[in-house]
């Protein structure tokens, strides 16, 4: 089929097709595709398939760009996270529940995303995805009422595409590069909690298994190299395409840091006036935090307020920073030193999964016992390119 158009709006002439003309792993439903909207919705149908089969719960992923800016099991919300992400007191079905949580990793990141689930579209989710800023959704199914909604979304042109589960890839994947071919084997291992069985340090609570087993799934489509932190059941940060490991382990631990700091008391606290759209909301609320805003930033930020913000000083940040505990850090490749590990316990790191296999590993496990961090090797490396 005819794309809308390549990676950018002037590589015009842009198209798809199955390599084998009998089988689909997914459909065009509603829409009119780009490039990157495939390459997102493949990669990220296959992250909540695998999450879904590795642990048994429905999955989501937020896409930008090829990456998951977030993703996540259905996991029930604390009242608090309820208050973060502006559900309140919406049922949330676990389909919704494991988007609301996806999304939620970095809402300023996931900003016109391209979502994905494992299981069939219910209307209560399709309800929620019709508020949210959004290019497009794969998933198996939608249920009735559910694809009629989505169909209507941006005036008809919200992508809408349904994954065929039962779809096997073929052994080999090709990409051609200036008029040359690249061929190899497909990364064909799917996580399961065997993959953190080997504990070379501590020892591993059955909800840090189920953290690292999501963010293995995750990391695993991810730009290479990547490191992700995971807490009860999603994604809290991601650190992405880094050439350096330790940049990774630091850019994702900032987003984990952002992402807790949206339940301080002041931040929750920030009262807006009516007129402020929930995703204006979140934003302020994650620009706040950043404590960066430009000078048009803060005056339009004062005019959003319904009262005046309570400054949060850095005493403060430092101190509510320090409460996030049990955080499980997932690394795509071997940990190469412990500079990593110094990073990670900075923020609340207490469960780590890596392929393992450096020259260095003995001073790596050290460092985790100093930190009375547990530590699995997977004997698995995870570059996604």
């Amino acid at each position: 089929m005819q794309l809308k158009y390549g990676c950018n709006p002037n590589q015009a002439s842009a198209s798809i097709e199955p390599i084998d003309p009998a089988t689909d792993p997914v459909r065009v439903l509603n829409g009119t595709p780009s490039f990157i909207n495939f390459c997102d919705a493949l990669n990220a149908w296959q992250l909540v398939h695998e999450a879904r089969g590795a642990l048994g719960i429905p999955a989501a992923a937020s896409f930008k760009h090829v990456s998951p800016a977030g993703a996540a099991v259905a996991v029930e919300l604390p009242d608090d996270l309820r208050a973060v992400y502006e559900v309140g007191d919406i049922d949330l079905t676990p389909a919704a529940t494991a988007y609301v949580r996806a999304r939620g990793a970095d809402p300023k990141s996931s900003f016109g995303d391209f979502v994905a689930l494992s299981d069939p579209v219910d209307l209560p989710t399709a309800q929620f995805l019709k508020k949210v800023i959004s290019d497009g959704i794969v998933a198996p199914g939608y249920e009735s009422g559910a694809m009629e909604l989505l169909a209507s979304k941006k005036g008809g042109k919200f992508i809408v595409m349904e994954a065929d589960p039962s779809f096997v890839a073929p052994q080999r994947e090709s990409r051609e590069i200036l008029g040359m071919r690249l061929t190899q084997d497909r990364h064909a291992h799917r996580a399961t909690p065997g993959d953190v069985s080997n504990v070379v340090v501590g020892e591993l609570p059955d909800a840090a298994v189920r953290d690292l087993v999501l963010g293995l799934c995750a990391i695993k489509y991810t730009q290479s190299n990547s490191v992700g932190y995971a807490l009860d059941g999603q994604m809290i940060g991601i650190g992405a395409g880094q050439q350096s490991r330790v940049d990774c382990t630091k850019l994702a631990g900032a987003k984990a840091d952002t992402w807790h700091l949206q339940r301080h008391p002041k931040v929750l606290g920030l009262r807006f006036k009516d007129e402020v759209k929930r995703q204006q909301r979140i934003n302020w609320r994650v620009r706040f935090i950043e404590g960066d805003l430009t000078r048009e930033e803060q005056a339009a930020f004062d005019a959003a307020l319904a009262a005046p913000a309570q400054p949060l000083s850095g005493d403060e940040r430092r101190a509510w920073i320090a409460t996030l505990d049990g955080v499980s850090m997932i690394s795509d490749g071997f940990i190469p030193f412990r500079d990593n590990i110094d990073h990670a316990q900075r923020h609340g790191v207490r469960y780590i999964a890596q392929p393992g296999g450096s020259s260095r590993d003995e001073e790596v496990n050290e460092a985790c016992r100093e930190y009375g961090i547990a530590m699995a090797h997977t004997g698995v490396r995870l570059f996604h390119h």
